[in-house]
């Protein structure tokens, strides 16, 4: 691990912050692989049920990659097979939340978009500025903005690199709340809590539907997530959800 990502967990809820302020929270290869174990973290445990994913300071969630670092690939395959925290972030099982403070540039803006769930401050700014330098971005960018924004608005973001604020990202649907700032990291814990109070199991098979509703075909996509309804409701954590119906009770949910 590394001072520049922080890892804390707080009851079911995790933060992944990004902690290298004095750079924008660019994202360095070492960052990279502490991000990949923190996610390793989440997955494997049983209490965590949402990760929220921010950035430290006023000014920016995450500037994308430290371009200064680039140039340390040896090769272009080598960059080509780097440790990607945006790939790192996909995996994760759990919900995510991304509380977007200050810009969110390039691999930053990847990121947010690699989570379940954005809000922003009123400050945040989001752009894909890597055709100002010369290449796109690879972290998932064209295919995630295009289904958020629609393909001309992610068409203006990635050919121009030009940043759009807050409310225009709102307006957008690039995010479903703006805040202010120092509100943010409250509210993405309230909705965290909320997420975290609902059954993990379902939660999580709910994240798998999502994600198969963008790249499967439509009647494949019921199919799945027939078999995915069919699994949940097989869980102990169903069948305690239908006795505290009928008992008029709170559910107390296991991840089983």
């Amino acid at each position: 691990m590394t001072d520049d990502i922080l890892f804390t967990v707080d009851g079911p809820v995790a933060t992944i912050t990004l902690n290298r302020p004095q750079k924008l929270n660019a994202v360095t290869p070492e960052m990279s692989k502490a991000i990949v174990a923190a996610v390793q973290e989440c997955n494997d445990s049983d209490t965590i049920r949402v990760v929220i994913v921010t950035g430290a300071g006023e000014r920016a969630f995450c500037a994308g990659s430290d371009i200064k670092e680039l140039d340390t690939y040896e090769t272009p395959w080598q960059f080509r097979n780097r440790a990607d925290y945006c790939d790192a972030i996909r995996k994760l099982l759990k919900p995510t939340i991304a509380a977007v403070n200050g810009y969110a540039f390039g691999g930053g803006l990847e990121t947010s978009l690699s989570c379940d769930i954005r809000i922003a401050s009123e400050n945040a700014q989001f752009a894909a500025p890597e055709i100002k330098l010369g290449w796109i971005g690879g972290g998932g960018m064209a295919t995630f903005l295009a289904h958020s924004v629609g393909p001309s608005n992610a068409a203006l973001i990635i050919m121009t690199g030009d940043p759009i604020p807050a409310e225009k990202a709102l307006a957008w649907g690039l995010v479903s709340e703006v805040v202010p700032q120092a509100d943010l990291l409250a509210r993405a814990r309230a909705i965290a809590d909320v997420i975290a109070s609902r059954a993990p199991i379902a939660a999580e098979t709910a994240k798998l539907n999502l994600q198969a509703a963008f790249t499967m075909p439509q009647e494949q996509a019921i199919h799945y997530e027939r078999d995915l309804q069919t699994i949940c409701f097989a869980t102990e954590d169903a069948a305690e959800g239908r006795a505290a119906f009928k008992e008029k009770r709170q559910p107390t949910f296991k991840r089983r």
